[in-house]
């Protein structure tokens, strides 16, 4: 799959499910990573959803966790696209209050220090429980390009 944008890399990233299902942390989850316990849907998903409606959810989702990421830290507006991609996908992952814990990774990138940032990323608990998205969010920080 070739990974040009936010949407491309959830979808790889989070996978496909058309029927709910529980997560490895153990939530209500359906579409592509949407987290029906943090945020229910307005419909009945008994029969499960369509293609074209989890890729809305998750169009939904971005939309509204990129709102809150780019409030909480407006300076990432400042970052080119592929690189403000990783902090959405962080945070599409963890929430917006687990991108703000990682303050060193986030000085860093603020300051244009990517090599360092990257660095940073690799060094948390997240590295290693997210596996290879992790390392490949680092490459995309590293590097500006999506991954």
């Amino acid at each position: 799959m070739i990974v040009t944008d936010i949407f491309s890399q959830l979808t790889r990233d989070e996978g496909v499910r058309l029927q709910k299902y529980r997560d490895s942390r153990g939530f209500d989850t359906i579409g592509i990573g949407h987290n029906l316990d943090a945020n229910p849907l307005p419909f009945d998903i008994s029969n499960g959803i369509t293609l074209a409606q989890a890729e809305q959810i998750l169009r939904d989702d971005v939309a509204r966790i990129g709102a809150k990421l780019f409030s909480a830290l407006p300076w990432l507006g400042n970052l080119d696209v592929a690189r403000q991609g990783v902090f959405l996908n962080m945070a599409f992952n963890m929430g917006v209050g687990g991108v703000e814990a990682f303050h060193h990774d986030l000085a860093d990138t603020k300051a244009g220090d990517y090599m360092k940032a990257a660095a940073d990323m690799q060094q948390s608990a997240w590295y290693v429980q997210v596996g290879a998205r992790a390392a490949r969010l680092c490459q995309q920080m590293r590097t500006g390009v999506w991954q």
